[in-house]
This record gives C-alpha cells, structure tokens and sequence, in this order.
C-alpha cells in the first residue's frame, strides 16, 4: 500500500480514537448541569475523567502532529481557512483544563459554580464545533487552484455543518452520560440512567439524520466508498439504538460500549465518505485536496510509520494501564469521607 493512503488511515485511527475518548470527557462536562444537585455530586462527576481527561486530550495532539508531518499540503489549507472555529476549540479546551485544576482551591460556592460554568462551555463548545469542522471537510468547502480556503465562519455554518455539529453534541453528551452511569453510584448514577434515556432518543433520531445525508452525499457524488459508508452508517445507528437499550435495562458497562463502538463506526463512515479526497473543493475541482496531492515525500512517510510501529503500541499501552488502575466506581461514600477530612 502507498504510504500515502497508510496515514490517510494512520490519522483517521488517531481522530476514531481522540473522538470516543475525549468524547465521553466532553459529555461528562456537559452533564454537570443535570447531574449535580449538590457539590458532592458534582465532585462525583468530575472525579470520573479526573485522572484521564488530559491524557484523552494528547489524542488530538497526535493526530495534529501526524497531519502536520504526512499531509502539510492539508494542515495548512485547515488551518488557515478553519482558523476561527479552531481557535475556539483552543481556547475552550484550556478553558476547561484550568477549570478542573482550579476549582477545588477554594471552598467558595460561587468560586466553584463559577468554574463549573466553565467545564460545562468548554466541553459544549468544542463537542459541537469538532463536528461542524468534521462535517465541512466531508462535505468540502470553496477553495481555489492555490488549495486556499474562500469562504469565512459564516460558510462553516450551512445545515450540514450545522447539522454535524448537532450530532456530535448529542453523542458525546450521551456517551459521557453513559460513563458517569458506569463509574459512579447512588442518586447520581440513577439520574444519569434516566438522563441517559431522555438524550439517547434524540441522539437516534439527529444522528440517523447525519447518517442519512452523509450516506445520500457519499452516493451522489460519485465517492469511491460510498457502499462502506452505508454499511458503517448502518452499523452505528444499530449500536446507538443497542446502546440505548442497554441502559434502559440497566446495563451501563454495555451501554458505554456500544455508545464507544457507534462513535467509532460513524467517525470511520464519515472518514471512508471522504476517501480519495482529504477536503474537496466545492467551486474549483482543481482545487481539491487528495490523499496524494496533499501527501509528504515517501521518506518523511516511511520515516514516520518506523516512528509510529514503535510508539504508538507503547502509548496504547499505558492509556490501557492507566484505565485499569482507574477502573473502580466513585462512589458518593468516598467523596464525602474526603470532604470531611482535616485540611479540605
């Protein structure tokens, strides 16, 4: 296989994964506002990605790493023509990564709401702008013969940018509910099975509508795996129906993970959508970007997949490490002990 294509997939991977795990961070956040009756319940919330949000969020930074060395050509053409909403994706994150450093250093109530406000408009944003980003590169955007982008914010908000984003939100609010329903206990974990099972039916029903349309786009268009994205659409829209169930009948490890394998499914059916393509053109054709024009040399590639041969197993395997020290529930019990004690 040309290198080329190898980490076309390579980054895809790297984004499959960056999507499920940050995607549960982010709907973590988001539910706050619906889980948290008290501080205590807050505090069970928060401490459920505790030891991993940051290490969910160097996903992101691979990937961009990787795109940056395989297809310069690419980067530089997103990076300057999705520059505003890229820039607020930045700055919600660290918005969101001061929050959870600071908001337990003062016992203040309004201290806390504050920053609290702030997890919640830190994962919100980006979970819905990841998807508008997501959804304009399948679609394509204007570029002209020079591969630079034409359009402005304004071009990224059109209903099926719009409509990417919204499913993004809706996933990963429910993915992250499913989570707090795995690993807590008490009135917050019943809460979030019942928060669970109100998103989850209109997660269904605007995904399956993302589906549809990416589906239909991929077909009309003539895209070389328009078939495997109906298969993948298909796949993901029985695992979110499976996951749905699941919880309803209490079943939360089953739910996370069919709510983990539909991320995985509909991220890789967007990703087969795209395929020769890395962002097509959508007013000059000689303007697309493909695997191959947007490509680094072979020897930058092949220096890379030696890198990532021996890397990328090791960081795979300490994330899987890391999930197995932290893989108990916390429980209310344990926070209100800490709580109490001496010098909190």
């Amino acid at each position: 296989m040309d290198l080329a294509y190898l980490w076309f997939w390579i980054v895809g991977f790297l984004f499959v994964g960056y999507f499920v795990l940050d995607g549960f961070d982010f709907g973590v956040g988001m539910s706050l506002p619906f889980l948290g009756r008290n501080d205590v319940s807050r505090r069970q919330v928060i401490n459920t990605i505790g030891p991993v949000w940051d290490l969910n969020e160097t996903w992101v930074i691979v990937a961009g790493a990787c795109l940056f060395a395989a297809f310069p050509e690419w980067y530089a053409t997103l990076f300057s023509g999705f520059y505003l909403a890229l820039l607020l994706i930045l700055l919600a994150l660290i918005l969101r990564g001061v929050s959870f450093e600071y908001r337990h250093q003062r016992d203040s109530l309004s201290w806390k709401r504050r920053f609290d406000t702030m997890i919640v408009v830190g994962s919100a944003v980006p979970a819905f702008l990841w998807g508008v980003a997501v959804a304009n590169i399948v679609q394509g955007v204007p570029l002209d013969a020079d591969h630079e982008f034409t359009g402005s914010l304004l071009t990224l908000l059109n209903p099926y940018g719009l409509l990417g984003g919204l499913t993004t939100l809706l996933l990963f609010f429910t993915h992250g509910v499913y989570f707090v329903a795995l690993k807590t206990d008490g009135q917050v974990a019943a809460d979030a099975r019942r928060l669970a099972g109100r998103a989850g039916l209109l997660t269904i029903v605007v995904a399956a509508g993302f589906l549809v349309w990416t589906v239909g786009m991929a077909f009309s268009e003539g895209r070389d795996f328009a078939l495997a994205t109906a298969v993948l659409s298909t796949v993901a829209a029985v695992l979110l129906v499976g996951s749905w169930i699941a919880n309803a009948r209490g079943r939360e490890g089953w739910a996370f993970g069919f709510g983990a394998g539909t991320i995985v499914a509909a991220v890789l059916a967007v990703w087969f959508a795209l395929f020769p393509y890395v962002m097509p053109s959508t007013t000059d054709a000689a303007g697309s970007l493909t695997i191959e024009n947007a490509s680094s040399t072979d020897y930058t590639l092949g220096i890379m997949s030696w890198a990532a041969l021996i890397f990328l197993p090791l960081v795979l395997a300490y994330q899987g490490w890391t999930y197995w020290v932290f893989r108990k529930r916390v429980t209310r019990s344990r926070i209100e002990a800490a709580a109490a004690a001496p010098g909190h």
